[in-house]
């Protein structure tokens, strides 16, 4: 059987958009309740039964996650334009090399709009 999990955490940060045209509101500085969605897929091994443990993917995601909550993500290197493109990408790369199932990285800035990074360019 194949399967797909999603475990999903949190942050809360603040950011700017500098590439946004003057007086857009994203412009300045302004903050959200992030919400990160880790992807996994893969066959699951019959005689466990499950793909990983949600447990296991909480903690070692979680220093990637704290590294961003209540800071300025403007600050954190590598996310000088730190849209939820960027983010998801960001976040993606990091977790990546702990989680090899990792197949998506979705960062919700709001409850209505999303990015999802994949691998890849």
């Amino acid at each position: 059987m194949r399967t797909t999990l999603t475990k999903t955490m949190e942050f809360h940060a603040a950011h700017y958009l500098p590439t946004f045209p003057e007086g857009h509101k994203c412009r300045r500085m302004h903050g959200h309740t992030f919400r990160v969605e880790l992807i996994l897929e893969g066959p699951v091994p019959a005689e466990r039964g499950y793909l990983v443990d949600f447990g296991d993917i909480k903690e070692l995601a979680k220093p990637v996650i704290d590294e961003l909550d209540h800071t300025v993500l403007n600050e954190v290197p590598g996310l000088a334009v730190p849209t939820a493109e960027n983010l998801s990408r960001w976040i993606y790369e990091r977790v990546k090399p702990l989680l090899p199932r990792l197949a998506a990285v979705r960062v919700h800035e709001t409850a209505n709009n999303a990015a999802e990074y994949r691998g890849g360019t």
